[in-house]
C-alpha cells in the first residue's frame, strides 16, 4: 500500500509513505517558528528575482550525485482525494487544501524522488523559490503546526493514517533558516519513519524528506548543489 501525505500549504511533501503489502519499512510577519534562524528575511526591494522552475530543476540532485543504487521515480500524480486532519487544530486551520498542498502553492518549484537499493527506502528533494518572507512564513507555519501536534490522524481518500511528530535539532549544514521533524506514519498496521528537513537560503527553499539515514547522508550535498551559483 502506498499513501502520499502532502501536508504543506505550499506543496511540501511531509511523507512518501511506501509500505509494501508484505513488509514494514522502519527506515514581516510576527509569526514565531521553531526554526534555527541565522538571517532574517530582508526588505523585498533588496531581493533578487525568484528562480524559475527550470533553474530549480537544474539544481536538483540526480542519480550521479547520489551514487550507486539510487533509481529515479516517475513524477507522482496530483492527489485530489478529500483529506481530513483529526486531532491537530493548528494544521486544520491552515485550510482544507493544506493537507494536499493546494493552498499558497509557489509557482516556482521542482521535485525529484528516488528509491534506494531496490527496497522501500525513499528520498525526495523539493526546491521552491519565492520572496524570503513568503518562504519563511509559509514553511514556518506548517512546521510549527506539525511540531505542535505530537499525535494526529490524516484521512485521505478514506484511508486513515496515524501520525506522530517529533521536533529535531535544526541541521548545521548552512542556510538562513532550518527546520526538521521526525514523523512516524502508521497505516494498515504498518509503520514508516520519515525525516523531513527544510532549509531556507535567501529566496530558495530546500526540502529533503525520506528515510532518516538517507536524508542525513545527502542533505549537505543537496544544499550545496541547490545554492551553487556557477
Amino acid at each position: 500500500m502506498r499513501v502520499r501525505v502532502a501536508s504543506a500549504a505550499f506543496g511540501i511533501t511531509v511523507a512518501l509513505l511506501a509500505v509494501p503489502a508484505c513488509s514494514t519499512d522502519t527506515t514581516g510577519s510576527e509569526h514565531q517558528t521553531f526554526s534555527s534562524r541565522t538571517g532574517k528575511p530582508t526588505n523585498a526591494a533588496q531581493e533578487p528575482a525568484a528562480l524559475s522552475s527550470a533553474a530549480l530543476e537544474s539544481r536538483l540532485l540526480d542519480p550521479r550525485d547520489l551514487g550507486h543504487g539510487y533509481l529515479p521515480q516517475p513524477e507522482r500524480p496530483a492527489q485530489h482525494d478529500d483529506v481530513t486532519v483529526i486531532g491537530c487544530p493548528a494544521l486544520s486551520e491552515l485550510g482544507g487544501d493544506a493537507a494536499t498542498g493546494g493552498t499558497l502553492a509557489f509557482p516556482h518549484k521542482a521535485q525529484a524522488d528516488f528509491t534506494y537499493g531496490g527496497s522501500s527506502s525513499e528520498i525526495s528533494e523539493e526546491l521552491y523559490s519565492a520572496s524570503m518572507r513568503k518562504l519563511s512564513d509559509g514553511v514556518g507555519r506548517i512546521f510549527d503546526a506539525m511540531a505542535g501536534c505530537p499525535a494526529f490522524q490524516v484521512v485521505s481518500g478514506g484511508t486513515p493514517v496515524d501520525v506522530t511528530s517529533q521536533k529535531l535539532p535544526a541541521p548545521t549544514v548552512g542556510g538562513d533558516e532550518q527546520w526538521s521533524l521526525l514523523l512516524t506514519f502508521i497505516a494498515g498496521g504498518r509503520s514508516t519513519v520519515v525525516k523531513q528537513t527544510a532549509i531556507r537560503d535567501g529566496n530558495l527553499l530546500l526540502v529533503v524528506s525520506g528515510s532518516p539515514a538517507l536524508v542525513d547522508r545527502h542533505l549537505d550535498k543537496a544544499l550545496a548543489k541547490a545554492t551553487a551559483t556557477s
